[in-house]
């Protein structure tokens, strides 16, 4: 019989350099991590703020950019201080708690992504129905939804890891405490834990972007029926930055959790910084370049500020 309680910590092993070179990347970690902040943040505030965007789409913008700021807070405070300190070691409970958590967050952000691209299939291919479907009470649910399908994909994966016996085996290979990683570690058979993971990673991801592709193949046939130049140009912009970040999302979580266990570790990681640090830091940038709305509004803000200190 094995005893789980053996393990009281484990050691994160995802980044073996000299201290010198750790501390360098926490300081370019840490630069990230505010930018991730800053940028989300403000995102957040000025589409409360501001009227003129009031709408489904940014309600969902700014949902997205709430969970953007919850995935990356859930990995990096951790990977810094791990860096800066030399101390590759987090409680047990410490990292069921940060495996349980950001998979709840991801799974929810790519329920939102699909529900994001749904609400710009109704508003491109249905306009007339638009504010009737997509009104707050619905908007409201859907975003709910969302939670409430990321807490049901993790919730049962997780139980059955923390039952894992995992007999002092507690080197983690990886920069924060993901599930596939963790269940490696266990002396028992992990096969039906890993079918569970791999069959609630697959609903999930593929579930979600099978909506995603359906509703972006009937909105760009719908584009593509506009006469209008400046119609397209106003329809793909209203389009095109959610799609740069669904691409790169759904990309890089498919290529590290739905395909066959015994996968490349090291391209993991680089795969999964991709997740918890790029698309976090280009997603304001993304969201806030290439939609005129919240340029406008950026513009009006900028105005209001240089008015008030002149």
């Amino acid at each position: 019989m094995w005893n789980q309680t053996n393990v009281t910590e484990f050691i994160l092993m995802g980044f073996l350099y000299p201290h010198h070179l750790e501390c360098l990347m926490a300081v370019g970690f840490l630069a990230s991590y505010l930018l991730i902040l800053s940028g989300n943040i403000m995102i957040i505030a000025i589409i409360l703020l501001d009227r003129h965007l009031h709408s489904p789409m940014h309600f969902f913008l700014w949902n997205l950019s709430c969970l953007e700021i919850l995935i990356t807070s859930s990995v990096l405070p951790k990977v810094i201080v791990s860096f800066l300190k030399g101390d590759r070691s987090i409680s047990y409970l410490a990292c069921i708690t940060q495996c349980y958590f950001y998979f709840l967050l991801g799974c929810s952000e790519f329920v939102l992504l699909a529900v994001m691209s749904y609400d710009r299939y109704v508003a491109i291919c249905n306009p007339l129905h638009y504010t009737m479907v997509m009104n707050a009470q619905h908007c409201f649910q859907l975003v709910v939804g969302s939670w409430a399908m990321g807490f049901l994909a993790t919730i049962t994966p997780t139980i059955l890891v923390i039952t894992l016996p995992f007999c002092n085996a507690n080197q983690i290979d990886h920069f924060f405490c993901d599930s596939l990683a963790l269940v490696k570690l266990s002396c028992v058979d992990t096969s039906f834990v890993e079918l569970l993971s791999f069959m609630t990673s697959s609903a999930i991801l593929l579930g979600s972007l099978i909506l995603t592709v359906v509703s972006y193949t009937y909105i760009v046939a719908t584009i593509f029926r506009i006469t209008s130049l400046s119609g397209r140009k106003k329809a793909f912009s209203t389009c095109s930055s959610h799609f740069i970040i669904i691409t790169m999302g759904y990309g890089s979580c498919i290529f590290m959790y739905v395909r066959p266990s015994g996968s490349d570790t090291s391209l993991n990681k680089l795969v999964a910084l991709l997740n918890t640090v790029v698309t976090p830091l280009m997603s304001p940038f993304i969201f806030s370049m290439r939609n005129q709305q919240m340029k406008d509004s950026l513009r009006r803000s900028s105005s209001l500020f240089k008015s008030l200190f002149s």
